[in-house]
Parts: C-alpha cells; structure tokens; sequence
C-alpha cells in the first residue's frame, strides 16, 4: 500500500472531535462499520467513523458530493453489511477513501450538507461489519506458541511444523458477536486433574486470546490460489478481536482435531474495520532470523520483506464487578505489538489458498493471540498466570488466574510513527456471564 494524500498528518477536519490529539478516528483514518440509532427499529446501515461522529453513508448518498467510482461505493454501502462494498475491490475503496478525506477535511464545501448526515457514536449501537460466511482462525505469535507449548510440553514447546507452516483451523463464524456483547460461560465436557472420567460442567478456566481480525475484500475462484503479490488486494481491512477460549475444555477435547467446543460459543469483534490503505504508514520490514527456516517461495515475496508488518500497538484490560462498583476503571493486564508476528497477512491469505481454497467477502481471518517476547506482552491469561500457577492481582486485591463471572475484558488498538497521524480501532469489549444450567 502506498501512501497518498490522505495519509498527510496536516490534514484536519471540520469534524472538531476528529483533531483532537486523543481521538482514535482521525481523518487519517476513516474506518468502515455498520450502525442504527440505539433503541431504534430501523435497519443497520454503513457508516464511517470521523472523530467522536459517524457519517451516515445512506445519507450521504442523497447528497450530490460523491461521483465516479466513488459513487459507486456509496451506492454500494447502502447496504447492512459491508460485503458489497467489500466485493468491489481495492480500486473502489481507495476511491470512496479520498471522496471522503475530501468532503471532511476542513474548508471542504460540503460540510453543510454532510453534517447533516452526522450521528454521535455515543447514540449509536452497532452490529458485526459484515456477513462472515466463514471464519479462520491462525497461530501467527510465535511467543504465545512457545508460551503456550512450555506449559504443555516443557522439554520441546514448539511443534516442528511452526517455524514452516501457518497453523490455522476452522472456527464458527455464527457466534461471532459485536462489541459490547455479554459472553455466556460456557458448558462442556472437562477432565477435572485427577479424575479418571469427565464430566459435564460450566468452564473454569475462562480465557481471552487478544487477538487482530482480517477481513477479506473480494474472493478468489474455487481452485485458483491467490499469490503473495496479489494477497493484500484480497484484504479489506483490520479490527481487534476476542477468541474467548475455555482451557480446561481445550485440554480436553483438543486432540487429535484441534479447538471445538472449547472455542465455538463465543468470538468478539470491534465495530470499525481499518482499512489496508489506512495502514500504509505503519507498514514496517518483515523479518524472520536468519538461523530459522525461510519461508517457501509460495509464501516469500519481495513486497513482504520491505513492508509486510504491520505495527499496531495492543492492549488488554480487565474491570471486575467489584472494580465498576467502586467505579474503578479497566486494568492494563499486558501490551504486544502486531508486527512481532511471525507469520503476516499476506502469508495467511496465501497459505489459506494455496491448496485451492476459495474465500468470500466478508470472511474472517483471526491472527491468533499477539503475544509479544517480554513476559507482560503475553495476550492471554493463560501465558500471564502461567497455566493458573502465578496469579494476577486486581487493583481492588482480587486475584485472577482465569477469567471470574462479571469480568469486562476490554481490547485497545493504536498505530503510530513518526510523520504520520497517530490512529485507533476503537475498543473491543465483553462481559463474562454465568453459565447457564439447568436446575
């Protein structure tokens, strides 16, 4: 992705809100997501974010700003979803992109008609971005690998096949909720240490996996693989994401096929895609050391050594019932960064399709759990209180080795470097129900 005038850190907005230094959404950004008036009947529909605003795109369609390609866009996002806006592919999102950086920017001659269009987030409520009709989850961290595989196998962590393969299976798109959603804690089968037979149980060992969604643009035909030169051009754009995991279900059930139930009651997405073209200034040089294996030609490119990572700062936070209460607020349980992932975006399209795979707008990737080198980098609670050896302490003295009923869990994302504007992805957040059983 090339930078281009939208990127410009003198940009400013009409939009007051979108200037400020500690806003997520400047007009640098401009991130997709769908929305409707809280407590209304009326349809979702499109909208971007712009300071602490949505611009409504089905009203600003009636407007006479937009033209060309960009209109076609706008056309294309009165929609309650994205994906046909998605389908229409790089070209047409780069050009709705600058239609808007244009009709925002401060002086811009259509601030009149488009403030009409203006809805304050705050009075919003929002759904999933888009119709994922297939959702795959990847083990891109190489630390929460290795973190993960010394509580399991001390002697040899890291399976022989990381360091070649991107590891990856597929999950459940249909309980992929939106941010904000209450998780119920779920029931399965659990082998409790030292029993000799399971049984039926609510999850005790309640984990979150902090973790980057990728969502797919336009596919790819049934047996035609995407290329890692054309994989970004497949991409549409990032969002955070929470794979709710329950560990001791895991343990469990997870071989000889991997995750089932341990993993399909609950993911969580934020309302706002970043796109790729938002990106293209904290795009840095992937690497991989030189003593571990290279990549196969299939997932090398000359693209993916100058600028295949991507740096996104992450944060994972906890509020307890006890910490609302007392009107405490979210606890910084650990920070990573997406660009220490071993695997990129472009080898996850790649690899996803080398074997003929075909992907659809709307699908999504998971990164896996970002977990950077330093003990408190580590995205999950899991790697944090070693295995529920080394418990956390809350701010209010509540201890935590996993997660409690009533636990918020509160994912941050923010992109920053020098020349360029600092950007977010807003937050996404989920609360810990009770399990349900049945009396």
């Amino acid at each position: 992705m090339a930078l281009n005038e939208t990127h410009s850190a003198q940009l400013t907005s009409w939009v007051a809100s979108a200037n400020t230094a500690q806003t997520d959404f400047p007009i640098q950004n401009l991130p997709f997501g769908v929305f409707r008036h809280t407590g209304s009947k009326q349809a979702f529909r499109v909208g971007v974010a712009i300071g602490d605003d949505i611009l409504d795109l089905t009203a600003a369609r009636a407007t006479s700003v937009f033209n060309g390609e960009a209109l076609a866009g706008v056309h294309a996002c009165c929609a309650p979803s994205l994906n046909t806006f998605m389908d229409l592919g790089p070209k047409a999102w780069s050009a709705l992109r600058l239609a808007l950086s244009r009709a925002l920017r401060t002086g811009s001659p259509d601030q009149a008609v488009l403030s009409t269009c203006l809805l304050p987030q705050a009075q919003a409520e929002f759904d999933v971005p888009a119709r994922i009709g297939d959702y795959t989850d990847f083990y891109t961290s190489v630390h929460h690998a290795t973190n993960v595989g010394k509580l399991m196998r001390p002697d040899n962590p890291l399976l022989p096949n990381y360091k070649w393969v991107p590891i990856g299976y597929h999950g459940r798109s249909s309980s992929i909720g939106i941010s904000g959603q209450g998780v119920r804690r779920p029931l399965s089968q659990v082998m409790r240490p030292g029993a000799t037979a399971p049984v039926l149980a609510p999850s005790a060992r309640l984990d979150y996996e902090l973790e980057v969604g990728i969502f797919l643009g336009a596919g790819n035909a049934q047996g035609e693989p995407i290329a890692m030169e054309q994989a970004e051009e497949h991409v549409f754009g990032l969002c955070l994401f929470n794979d709710w995991s329950a560990r001791d279900v895991q343990g469990w059930e997870y071989q000889p096929l991997g995750p089932f139930l341990s993993k399909n009651f609950a993911s969580t997405v934020s309302p706002w895609v970043v796109t790729l073209e938002a990106l293209a200034p904290f795009r840095q040089p992937w690497t991989r050391p030189e003593d571990d294996p290279q990549p196969l030609p299939y997932l090398d490119s000359n693209e993916l050594r100058q600028q295949g990572a991507i740096g996104i700062e992450l944060e994972a936070y906890l509020q307890s019932a006890a910490m609302r209460h007392k009107g405490l607020p979210e606890h910084r349980l650990s920070h990573s960064n997406f660009r220490d992932a071993y695997w990129s975006v472009s080898q996850m399209v790649a690899h996803h399709t080398v074997g003929g795979c075909n992907l659809q707008s709307g699908d999504l990737l998971g990164s896996g759990t970002q977990s950077g080198p330093a003990p408190e980098e580590a995205g999950s609670l899991i790697e944090l209180s070693l295995g529920g050896k080394q418990p956390l302490t809350l701010p209010t003295g509540e201890i935590r080795t996993f997660l409690e009923d009533g636990d918020t869990v509160v994912f941050r994302g923010t992109c920053t470097a020098p020349g360029a504007a600092r950007i977010g992805f807003g937050e996404v957040r989920g609360t810990v129900l009770p399990a349900r059983v049945s009396e």
